[in-house]
């Protein structure tokens, strides 16, 4: 195997190593990256939620609520969980948010159209194990689409939510016609009864990050090759060919041409092997022209 070929052989070997290590690297920092990107979106929107709630419980409950047993239908808008839905859903409106997703997950809720899936019943169950666990997030697939998820646990913490969710007979009238009395009762003060979901869509993040990573590895492959060239080029003309001369002066000096000269070199480590074989022809020179008097 000439020098040059070792040469690049060991070259790939480096940049293959490299690649794999660095590639490996570099996925975990994108997807760390696309993770804590799509996690400061839900919390951002998680604290809008809890905002909207609080006001609603705060300034806009107070002023509902005691028209609620006057009223024959039930003003849904007297319920955070109803009023932050709507709100949620006007933001959703908004092209760039038209994926992302909002839900009070709730075991037995007034309205169905909170009930928790098998899943969202999950985290519920394990807010209720781990009390002190104040959030969960990860990763589901919803309708084929990657979605990261990050959920709260909901706490009854004031008892005016019980005056709609004890027992069916202690609920506003207009609430039992317009939702029934078979769901949304029985919860009890500081009870754990669903969880507040917010679902951002990370499919198109991750697809970002994805080509990112082939962008960079690409460009880190374009300039190993470039770097590869040069080094080639610098290889074959500062040792390769400087070798080859003396390979090919030696050869004549090895069959009798005396004549045969190595030429002016570069004081580096090459030229100090074409001097030494200087030497070496040179004192081949006088021995031979000794022997050749002695001949005589």
């Amino acid at each position: 195997m000439k020098i040059g070929t070792k040469v690049n052989l060991i070259l790939i070997i480096v940049f293959i190593s490299g690649i794999f290590i660095s590639g490996i690297a570099l996925s975990s920092v994108l997807e760390k990256k696309s993770e804590n990107e799509v996690s400061s979106k839900a919390l951002i929107l998680m604290e809008i939620v809890n905002s909207v709630r609080d006001y609603t419980n705060e300034r806009v409950q107070p002023l509902l609520l005691p028209k609620v047993d006057t009223q024959e239908q039930f003003i849904s808008e007297s319920i955070p969980s109803f009023t932050l839905r709507m709100v949620f859903e006007k933001f959703r409106k908004n092209k760039e948010y038209v994926d992302f997703l909002y839900k009070d997950a709730t075991l037995n809720p007034t309205n169905l159209r909170d009930k928790a899936d098998e899943f969202e019943t999950d985290i519920v169950e394990r807010f209720r194990k781990e009390p002190g666990n104040k959030t969960v997030s990860g990763f589901r697939t919803m309708s084929g689409e990657k979605l990261f998820y990050n959920a709260r646990p909901f706490v009854i913490k004031d008892n005016s939510c019980l005056r709609c969710h004890n027992t069916p007979e202690l609920a506003p009238k207009s609430q039992i016609a317009t939702y029934g009395k078979n769901n949304g009762f029985g919860w009890k003060l500081n009870q754990i009864v669903a969880a507040q979901i917010i679902y951002v869509p990370a499919e198109e993040i991750f697809k970002n990050s994805n080509r990112s990573f082939f962008l960079i590895i690409g460009i880190v492959g374009i300039i190993f090759t470039v770097i590869v060239f040069i080094m080639n080029q610098l290889l074959k003309k500062t040792v390769l060919s400087r070798i080859k001369k003396i390979a090919t002066v030696a050869e004549q000096v090895s069959v009798g041409d005396m004549n045969a000269n190595f030429g002016q070199q570069s004081k580096d480590e090459i030229g100090d092997l074409a001097e030494a074989f200087n030497r070496m022809k040179y004192s081949l020179e006088i021995a031979i022209n000794m022997l050749n008097k002695n001949q005589k």
